[in-house]
């Protein structure tokens, strides 16, 4: 793990000759503030400055340095790894480029041809890509995993399951064959072969074989049953999704009939009210006349006639008010089931992704199989001699032939990668759960995502809200920290959101996230740029603010949790 301490820097972008230092491992969460243009982002163009010679954001190296003094542009960043403290310091006007290991500075003049290859592959163990990836989301020169093309998005992931040791593995193994050819040459013409112990042992061998062989067969059977589940559940769906169309969506009619009955109430009151003033009211209250008795009667008529004519219409209304709420309700039955069907589905599809893993592990396992062999190796020797290493070096051939193949970028490289891909999605939509945001997200062993919808509906990427892929984004962070932890590959102690919460999230969405930075821990520091200091500010344990003065960008004050 490489655990950040401080950096600095002076006369870098718009900052001015004295240092500004920021601890890097002090707070679990920080936040940075200032105006545009006041230097809050400098950090990141600062960090990647340091370590991989090129800013984060889309600027020259040249421009870099300050424009006012024009020289001794600096950046100094402390790390340790292990047992070792690191300071890396780079400059510009003049150029400088110095490594430090516990204080010694590293000799240029040693057998390292190139030095900033040193950093990245025996230091650092990543580079610029991968550590950007891990460790910094935000601002519009940076490409979020899911913006690369598929083999920048392989090489992310190969890096951060640090496999690309298998490089160097192959380079020597194949050296090591054509020795072994040489070997095999000479002894080859010694050899007389006396095979039977050895044919005993080979029949004992070919019975774990036949035992494995077996074992497969049975998982085969049990993905056939599971896909034979599956159909039948998408049968049930496929027709439950029918009788469920056919009663083409009662609701609105529901709506509709609800809508009338509102009516018919509000016309019966009405006339009811017309019907009780004809009944108490002998004078108009207009003109103080008398009303005739006539036109009471006939208005009094028309009022009952209208109510009952209302009133019949309600009840027919009733009628069909109910009825209409039955196929509501059944529709309601039918998603259900629908919902039942799809579960189902579900849970066939995990017993399948199971049993592709234990086929997988049954294929590959050799234990049993490779203590027979080495007992057949010890026969031979004993009574052969030099067949034995013939035999060794024979079989030993064939296993480097096997690992050679396994090296390559198609074999082992692939087998890390393909099971380590249910746990990267596993992760990924765990962190999309906890920012409220339920998809099922899959990427396959192409690095090609699949995102689907609780309903089953296929989307990419692209086709999401800002919003949405910020959180998609986010989740890919986090998941690339928890998967290098694991290996213990390209992890850090430092985690840097660069506004973030200032475009596409809105307040719910910034609560999710927020609820999900206090998730990871107090061994990683959380670092984030924003404009929202007043919204933010109560939310994090330590604040820093940048301020604009005559030109310069200058730390103003730094608020600590028994400040704020």
């Amino acid at each position: 793990m490489i655990h950040f301490k401080n950096i600095k820097w002076k006369n870098f972008l718009s900052t001015g000759n004295a240092w500004t230092e920021i601890d890097l491992d002090k707070s679990p969460s920080t936040l940075i503030v200032g105006e545009n243009g006041s230097g809050k982002s400098t950090l990141l163009d600062a960090l990647t400055f340091a370590l991989f010679n090129k800013p984060f954001r889309n600027v020259s190296k040249p421009q870099l340095i300050n424009t006012i003094n024009n020289k001794n542009c600096r950046v100094e960043i402390n790390f340790q790894i292990g047992s070792k403290n690191y300071c890396i310091k780079r400059g510009l006007q003049p150029r400088v480029f110095d490594i430090e290991i516990n204080g010694d500075k590293l000799d240029k003049n040693a057998n390292i041809r190139d030095f900033q290859k040193y950093l990245e592959e025996n230091i650092l163990k990543l580079n610029y890509k991968s550590f950007t990836q891990i460790v910094m989301l935000g601002s519009a020169s940076f490409t979020p995993f899911m913006q690369l093309h598929l083999g920048a998005r392989r090489e992310i992931i190969e890096d951060i399951l640090d496999i690309s040791i298998f490089t160097s593995m192959n380079s020597v193994l194949k050296t090591k064959l054509v020795q072994l050819e040489n070997d095999k040459r000479i002894l080859e013409g010694e050899i007389e072969v006396a095979k039977q112990k050895a044919n005993i042992q080979e029949q004992y061998i070919q019975t774990l074989e036949d035992d494995k062989s077996s074992k497969i067969s049975e998982i085969h059977n049990s993905i056939k049953e599971a896909d034979e589940q599956i159909k039948i559940s998408t049968a049930t769906k496929n027709a439950l999704d029918e009788e469920k169309a056919s009663l083409h969506d009662p609701s609105q009619k529901k709506k509709q009939l609800e809508q009338y009955r509102t009516k018919f109430e509000s016309q019966i009151q009405k006339h009811r009210r017309d019907l009780d003033f004809f009944h108490n009211t002998d004078e108009c209250p207009t003109c103080q006349q008398g009303i005739e008795h006539d036109h009471k009667e006939i208005m009094t008529q028309r009022d009952e006639n209208k109510i009952s004519e209302l009133e019949s219409a309600l009840q027919e209304l009733d009628t069909q008010y109910s009825e209409v709420e039955e196929l509501v309700n059944k529709v309601i039955e039918l998603d259900e089931k629908i919902m039942d069907t799809n579960n189902e589905m579900i849970t066939q599809q995990r017993i399948i992704q199971r049993l592709n893993l234990e086929l997988s592990d049954t294929e590959t396992k050799t234990g049993n199989i490779t203590d027979e062999k080495d007992k057949l190796k010890k026969l031979a020797k004993k009574t052969l001699g030099k067949v034995q290493d013939k035999t060794t070096l024979t079989e030993d051939e064939h296993y480097y032939d096997v690992a050679k193949s396994m090296l390559q970028d198609t074999g082992i490289k692939t087998k890390i990668i393909k099971a380590y891909l249910p746990i990267i999605n596993k992760l990924v939509n765990k962190y999309l759960q906890a920012m409220d945001f339920f998809v099922q997200f899959d990427l396959d062993e192409t690095f090609k995502e699949t995102i689907k919808s609780r309903h089953r509906d296929k989307f990419s990427y692209a086709s999401f809200s800002e919003g949405e892929k910020q959180r998609i984004d986010l989740a890919l962070v986090f998941t690339w920290r928890t998967i290098a932890k694991m290996k213990n590959s390209a992890s850090t102690n430092i985690l840097l959101l660069d506004e973030v919460f200032d475009s596409s999230l809105d307040n719910q969405g910034t609560d999710y996230v927020m609820s999900l930075l206090n998730t990871i821990g107090d061994d990683t520091n959380v670092f984030v740029i924003s404009h929202k200091g007043d919204q933010l500010f109560d939310k994090f344990r330590s604040v820093i603010r940048f301020e604009k003065r005559q030109n310069y960008s200058v730390l103003e004050n730094r608020k600590r949790e028994n400040e704020i």
